[in-house]
């Protein structure tokens, strides 16, 4: 059971790839700032290359940790807000029936770690499920939290967020 009354550290993943990316992730920290809790911690931007599908339009990723009252549903559920005011849409929804399908989407939020919990439910799995094969998660997630063991294979790719 979860204490309302606790502060909880919450990792969150962001990435964009329409419209103004750097803008996107900037009002969505903003935005994250607001309606979920503090934010702590803030990784530089991280640019890369679809991950799941092909598409021209290159990501724009960050990582931030986030002090929190919320419970993990209630976090993902402020998280699903949030991508609606940037302008994600149905149509910018990843696919999960019989395949998982990626597609272009102005902002994505992604619940990484929250505390030490595991979740295993349909709608939400903690930590996230795919993060270790994910550079454009992992490198951001490393800068700002230094347990997570992992080698920067391309430090090239990095870009500091003036």
């Amino acid at each position: 059971m979860i204490n309302d009354e606790v502060l909880h550290q919450v990792y969150l993943g962001l990435g964009s790839n329409l419209g103004d990316k750097e803008e996107n992730i900037r009002k969505a920290i903003t935005l994250i700032n607001e309606q979920i809790g503090t934010v702590v911690r803030q990784s530089a931007l991280f640019y890369s290359e679809p991950w799941g599908f092909e598409s021209e339009n290159q990501f724009v990723n960050a990582a931030i940790c986030v002090s929190t009252t919320l419970t993990p549903h209630q976090v993902l559920k402020a998280n699903k807000r949030i991508e609606c005011q940037l302008g994600k849409t149905e149509a910018h929804a990843t696919e999960r029936k019989f395949q998982t399908t990626y597609h272009d989407r102005p902002i994505d939020i992604d619940i990484l770690l929250y505390d030490d919990l595991h979740i295993d439910e349909p709608e939400l799995k903690i930590p996230h499920p795919l993060m270790q094969e994910r550079d454009f998660v992992m490198i951001p997630l490393r800068e700002i939290r230094d347990e997570i063991t992992y080698a920067d294979p391309e430090p090239s790719r990095w870009h500091d967020n003036d």
